[in-house]
């Protein structure tokens, strides 16, 4: 199956316009896990969705504190080397062994950034990564264009390929910009956050830095099969059943706005989540969508979002649909023909 590719920013990787999201497959027992996942079942998703045409895959270490590394590592060296996706991972966060439920720290540091570039590149047994970077802003006061030249120094030994950022701010993209160049910024991007279109969108644009959001599904508030019976019966270890987007007022207001989906998706012969996941695509700047799934079959979910087309009309009404439903903030339509 051959998906469409957009180019990563000025000087980046073609990528497909969907990447596979491992944050769920790191599992459970930790402070921002998804609940307990068979690594097997794991192994097969990352199969599956390469089998479908996706040639990326976005891990880090702190998922599952290394253990989605180590299983995208061994679903990636189990391929045939020509048929291998790239493999784009983060760092930045540091975790308690001891206390594995404890929250993590960012950390920046250029001591701590070579470590776990080094730690990453053994779990994932690969020779670089394609992809580093930053997770999250640091927290113990190192300057970033510290950090940032860390990361150039790392690219310029090939143990990285490009470098880009997460969840960073425009003052921080500034910044780190004087350094090096900022190939690529993964910000969260869905029909119920909204605010990087208006925000860092036009950032990027500007300087030619890739965009590939993360969770265009809000974490699978925006699938077919949500409901707040499933938010309730949620384990105590999946960090949803703490975020607000889950709780009320809001789990109505977007669980409201999924519902109002379902009849534009059935007019279109596509799911829920394959509309929402088109939605982030269809705006100006953005690269590719990181999908998250824990099984194959919620991969064949949302890989239709690679091929549909979505009118004048859908994305008119869609912005209805957000208006009507009050969820989320930001705006609600991008312009079509970008």
């Amino acid at each position: 199956m051959t998906l469409a590719t957009r180019k990563l920013g000025r000087d980046g990787l073609e990528i497909t316009t969907l990447g596979l999201g491992t944050w769920a497959i790191g599992g459970g027992g930790w402070a921002f896990g998804w609940g307990p996942q068979d690594d097997a079942r794991s192994v097969a998703t990352v199969r599956h969705a390469v089998e479908l045409g996706v040639n990326w895959i976005d891990t880090a270490a702190i998922y599952g504190h290394g253990q989605s590394e180590e299983v995208v590592g061994k679903a990636v060296r189990a391929l045939p080397e020509s048929e291998r996706p790239y493999v784009f991972t983060k760092c930045g966060l540091t975790w308690d062994e001891s206390d594995p439920m404890k929250d993590a720290e960012g950390d920046l540091s250029p001591a701590s950034i070579r470590r776990e570039c080094e730690a990453s590149l053994r779990r994932l047994g690969l020779e670089h990564i394609d992809l580093y970077q930053f997770h999250w802003p640091d927290e113990g006061g190192v300057p970033v264009e510290e950090s940032w030249a860390a990361m150039a120094a790392l690219a310029d030994e090939g143990k990285v390929r490009w470098c880009g950022v997460s969840n960073f701010s425009i003052e921080l993209l500034d910044s780190c910009e004087a350094v090096r160049h900022v190939d690529s910024l993964q910000p969260p991007f869905s029909l119920i956050e909204r605010e990087t279109a208006s925000r860092e969108l036009p950032w990027c644009r500007q300087h030619e830095t890739g965009v590939i959001v993360y969770s265009p599904m809000q974490s699978g508030l925006l699938t077919g099969s949500f409901s707040k019976d499933r938010v309730a019966a949620l384990p105590d270890d999946d960090w949803r059943a703490r975020d607000d987007e889950f709780r009320e007022p809001n789990l109505s207001r977007n669980l409201t706005l999924r519902d109002l989906l379902r009849p534009i998706a059935e007019r279109l012969g596509a799911t829920v989540e394959t509309v929402a996941v088109r939605w982030v695509l269809e705006w100006e700047g953005v690269t590719g969508a990181i999908v998250g799934a824990r099984s194959p079959e919620q991969v064949d979910g949302w890989i239709g979002a690679a091929s549909l087309d979505l009118s004048e009309k859908d994305l008119d009404d869609i912005a209805t649909a957000i208006v009507a439903s009050q969820a989320g903030r930001g705006r609600e339509r991008p312009r079509l023909g970008h």
